[in-house]
């Protein structure tokens, strides 16, 4: 499980998950992450969520996060995934708003 070797994270084990106990090969925020991907992508077929409701999904990691690194303030694992599903929700959608638009945008410009 620790085989993935491109994926950009710390994998603190302070602040990962662990599975009988092998270290998840993801921290918690990233598993998140991860999570809110694999459930949101599909939905976005069905529903499609908007600039300002992603950006404020993505806040609270944002704040956990910087709490955390400039307050000197420790964060719990079952905060940072939880919040990291909320930022991967919003991420997709961001990412979904980003290709509909750019592809508008071509759109108007081949035509």
């Amino acid at each position: 499980m620790t085989k993935i070797q491109w994926v950009d994270c710390h994998r603190m084990p302070s602040r990962s998950f662990f599975y009988k106990k092998k270290q998840f090969p993801v921290c918690a925020r990233c598993t998140g992450i991860y999570i809110g991907y694999f459930f949101m992508i599909p939905m976005l077929w069905f529903y499609q969520i908007g600039f300002l409701i992603s950006l404020a999904l993505i806040i609270p990691t944002m704040l956990d996060g910087l709490t955390q690194a400039y307050l000197h303030r420790e964060s719990t694992n079952i905060l940072r995934c939880s919040t990291g599903i909320l930022a991967g929700i919003g991420m997709s959608g961001f990412s979904e708003r980003i290709t509909y638009h750019t592809y508008k945008f071509i759109e108007i410009l081949l035509s």
